[in-house]
């Protein structure tokens, strides 16, 4: 039997993960030239190097040391040492040092930037696939610059035309590992605006992530400063230490703006920066010089903050993997997390089901379902809670923090409320150990 033929859609964490783990096959048991040979088709003309401050947690760190990458990734770490909430004249309510309340901290021991962790993803796929091509395998085909433009099925084919190269090809399976706005979902699910409404479910929240360079005010501690309105930013340490990385967000569901700019994509990026603009002009704080830095930067990223809800994963032939299939939202601290642990047990269905896509998603499914529900069952009253519209509501929140913080109850907090990172199990699927990867 011909090797699989398996399209990933999405190079950024989850699907460079998902073929390495593909090619991990124990070799006593499926040969290099018997392993698939996958293709990874990412939009972007070159590998995404920038993103906002991600946590892996858990079962994460687990498969991590799996593939070999755990020592690499801690060496790539922003060192956040925790993070203070302050005020319009930054005094600091409170603070939370990392690692106080295991992994339901809100600064979790792995604090990376989403490019550094998606290239050393890529990087280790990249030294697998060499690896089983040196044995007479094909390992990965990485295709950069272009999309899916059409992905029809067809008995046990699944065809997918290529936009920008216009070439049609037929894979065996395809799996959509393309993010939030998936449109490896939106092509297979359908129902147009309406079928996305009701798969995705926004959360109120719109916000703009970015690096500028580091301010007086900027150490490795994250600041978390509110203003009423239901407005907020955070400043966080970036791994080049003469920078630091900015995520202002707001919580409105009245203003159709916030949302239409989120439909513009990268595209939009001017309207968007002046959208966040004109919301934090009165805001006070640093916001002067944060919105001064926005409208210079060149790796400005807005979206919504949402949940997508999907009764089931797969359809046919194609499978969503990650933020495509479960987003979380980065409100859960849980969206990297989910990723490694759906790639692993997605490589690990499919390894062990090869000529049963329906078995092997099932599997998939039932081990992932459970982590994914956990995870997205967000605090009650979340993200509004902590986002107050009034400087009284305001004051009262500084007060609640400022308490939890004082009266050393951190730990019971984190537990009822923080991400569920060790609810996970890694079971084994007979995936070969890789060494860890050097430098």
């Amino acid at each position: 039997m011909a090797p699989q033929e398996i399209l990933i859609i999405g190079c950024s964490i989850a699907g460079p993960t998902l073929a390495t783990f593909l090619l991990l096959s124990s070799p006593t048991t499926t040969p290099p030239s018997s392993l698939p040979h996958i293709t990874i088709l990412e939009q972007s003309a070159t590998l995404r190097t920038n993103g906002q401050n991600i946590d892996v947690r858990g079962s994460g760190i687990s498969i991590l040391r799996k593939l070999g990458i755990e020592s690499a990734v801690r060496r790539s770490t922003t060192g956040e040492e925790g993070v203070k909430w302050v005020d319009a004249q930054d005094r600091v309510w409170a603070e939370s040092r990392a690692g106080e309340g295991g992994a339901r901290s809100p600064t979790s021991e792995i604090e990376i930037l989403r490019g550094r962790l998606g290239g050393i993803c890529y990087r280790r796929s990249k030294e697998v696939s060499e690896e089983v091509e040196r044995k007479g395998g094909r390992g990965v085909e990485y295709v950069f610059g272009d999309c899916a433009e059409e992905i029809e099925q067809e008995g046990e084919k699944v065809w997918v035309k290529f936009k920008r190269s216009g070439v049609r090809r037929s894979f065996d399976l395809v799996v959509g590992a393309d993010g939030l706005q998936s449109s490896t979902r939106k092509m297979v699910w359908g129902g147009g605006r309406e079928g996305e409404e009701a798969r995705v479910k926004r959360l109120g929240m719109y916000g703009g992530f970015f690096s500028m360079p580091r301010g007086g005010g900027d150490s490795d501690w994250r600041r978390w400063f509110h203003a009423p309105g239901r407005r907020g930013i955070m400043m966080r340490p970036h791994e080049e230490k003469e920078r630091s990385t900015a995520f202002m967000y707001v919580i409105n569901e009245e203003d159709r703006r916030l949302r239409e700019a989120a439909l513009e994509g990268p595209k939009g990026a001017e309207t968007q920066k002046k959208l966040l603009a004109e919301y934090f002009q009165d805001a006070g704080w640093e916001c002067e010089r944060i919105i001064r830095e926005m409208m210079a930067t060149k790796d400005f990223y807005y979206d919504m903050v949402g949940q997508v809800k999907m009764d089931k994963w797969s359809k046919g032939r194609v499978v969503l993997l990650g933020d495509a299939g479960y987003c979380a939202s980065p409100i859960s601290g849980m969206g990297t997390t989910l990723a490694l642990n759906g790639a692993y047990h997605l490589a690990g269905a499919l390894t062990h089901h090869p000529n049963d896509y329906t078995a092997a998603f099932a599997a998939y499914e039932e081990k992932m379902r459970p982590i994914v529900d956990r995870a997205q069952k967000l605090a009650p009253g979340m993200p509004y809670l902590l986002n107050p519209e009034t400087a009284w509501g305001l004051w009262i929140l500084h007060m609640i923090i400022g308490f939890i913080a004082w009266s050393g109850v951190v730990n019971l907090v984190a537990k009822v409320i923080g991400p569920p990172a060790n609810t996970a199990t890694v079971e084994e699927y007979g995936f070969r150990q890789l060494p860890e990867m050097s430098d």
